[in-house]
């Protein structure tokens, strides 16, 4: 197989269930960073001195690691940060999609590599900031690159026929339903379409699955309820009608958030975790699921 082919192939070499079980938390787990930190990537101007991704990528030059890098980001970067900005924040909307839904897992991998060695380029020896931690976040995505992380809970493994699409299909149905219906109760009494919705967060642990209003709560309760039913009916219409409206409620969100305020309440977080349901609905709606084994 060439490395473009196996790039593009399914994770899910077979390994003992335990390592497989061990990657799939792994590439979850890298996934939840991704998914908390496109929030603050703000469009049209990304910030500014004072914040936003404008301040973190100008300690690349304030506080260099690497000169010639340092150079690229003052003279191309920085007077761009437009442009760049909106790389940054559909490369790291994809790295929250596709390491959730264990989709293309392995160019997921190298996309974090090489999106964290950029960070670490530009914010390793700044103020309070601890260089291990990019250097870690290097090496997590590695692993990942060379595991089998696919192969269990992902849509790899529907991909290579491994999985149960109807398993799924249904876990993350039940996922969609319990969020939204937690920002259903939190957003309970305020205006049904606040600009800034009940924010679903673990503490300050930097764990988020979005904010959401009232409205966007329950697009995201329909969603889940389509695809649970879907996948456990195996009916696919509803399941592509899951996709369908989980796509446009998150292109809704990119399309408004930090240029007027967005219908649904959310955040680019909101806006990628629609999409990874999305993304298991249009896949569970067209994978069959693997024959039994013969008696």
């Amino acid at each position: 197989m060439t490395p473009v082919r196996w790039l593009f192939a399914p994770a899910t070499d077979e390994v003992p269930r335990g390592q497989a079980g061990g990657a799939a938390f792994l590439r979850v787990l890298l996934g939840l960073m991704w998914l908390h930190n496109v929030s603050w990537k703000v469009p049209p101007d990304f910030g500014n001195a004072d914040g936003g991704l404008y301040k973190w990528t100008a300690f690349a030059v304030s506080h260099p690691v690497f000169p010639p890098y340092s150079w690229v980001v003052e003279h191309a970067v920085l007077p761009n940060i437009e442009v760049f900005g909106w790389g940054v924040l559909i490369a790291e909307s994809a790295l929250a999609v596709l390491l959730l839904t264990g989709a293309w897992v392995r160019v997921a991998a190298v996309l974090g590599v090489g999106m964290s060695l950029s960070i670490g380029l530009s914010v390793a020896v700044a103020p309070h900031e601890w260089p291990w931690a990019y250097w870690l976040m290097i090496g997590a995505h590695v692993v990942i690159l060379f595991s089998s992380a696919g192969r269990a809970f992902a849509v790899d493994a529907l991909r290579s026929g491994l999985g149960s699409a109807r398993g799924l299909g249904q876990v993350w149905g039940a996922i969609a339903v319990v969020v939204g219906g937690l920002a259903v109760l939190g957003s309970a009494g305020d205006d049904p379409v606040a600009a800034r919705g009940h924010d679903l967060r673990a503490w300050d642990l930097a764990i988020s699955v979005g904010r959401y209003n009232l409205v966007g709560s329950l697009v995201l309760v329909l969603i889940g309820v389509l695809l649970l039913v879907g996948a456990r009916g195996r009916l696919a219409l509803l399941c592509r009608a899951a996709a369908v409206v989980g796509a446009l409620a998150a292109l809704s969100l990119f399309a408004q958030v930090g240029f007027t305020d967005p219908l649904l309440g959310g955040t680019a977080t909101s806006a990628a975790f629609l999409l990874s349901v999305a993304l298991v609905a249009v896949t569970v709606a067209g994978a069959p699921d693997p024959a039994p084994p013969h008696a």
